[in-house]
C-alpha cells in the first residue's frame, strides 16, 4: 500500500501574532481582575451592578473584536453589528425593570434597601 504524501509545510511561530495572544489574555485578566476588587470592595448596589454590566460588555467587545475578527473590519460593518445589540441589550434592561415592578407591586413586596414605612400612633400617653 502507498503512502500518501503530503504538501504541508511548517511555518516558523510568528513572534508578533505571539504577542497579540498574549496582550489579549493580558487586558481580559486585567479587565477580570477589575471585577473582583469591586466585588470585594464595594457595598452591594446597583452601582455595583452598573460596573458588573458595564464590564461585562466592554469583555464581551473585546473578545468579539479579537477572535471573531470584527475589529478588522471596516467600520459601517462594526456598527451594522454592535448598534442593534445595545438597543437588544437596552431592551432587556428595560423589560426585566419593568415586568420585575410589575411582580413586585402584584405581591406587594417592597425593595430590600428601602425603610419600611411605619405609622406612628400616639395613644395619649397610655
Amino acid at each position: 500500500m502507498e503512502q500518501a504524501t503530503s504538501n504541508v509545510v511548517v511555518q516558523p511561530a510568528d513572534p508578533a501574532k505571539i504577542r497579540g495572544i498574549w496582550k489579549v489574555a493580558l487586558i481580559l485578566a486585567v479587565v477580570t481582575a477589575i471585577e473582583y476588587v469591586f466585588a470585594f470592595t464595594m457595598a452591594k448596589g446597583m452601582l455595583l451592578n452598573v460596573i458588573f454590566v458595564s464590564l461585562t460588555i466592554v469583555k464581551a467587545g473585546f473578545i468579539v473584536s479579537e477572535f471573531m475578527h470584527l475589529g478588522h473590519e471596516v467600520r459601517s460593518l462594526m456598527f451594522t453589528i454592535l448598534l442593534p445589540m445595545i438597543f437588544i441589550i437596552w431592551l432587556i434592561v428595560a423589560l426585566v425593570n419593568i415586568e420585575g415592578s410589575a411582580i413586585k407591586d402584584g405581591r406587594g413586596t417592597q425593595d430590600a434597601m428601602e425603610p419600611a414605612k411605619t405609622e406612628h400612633h400616639e395613644d395619649g400617653g397610655h
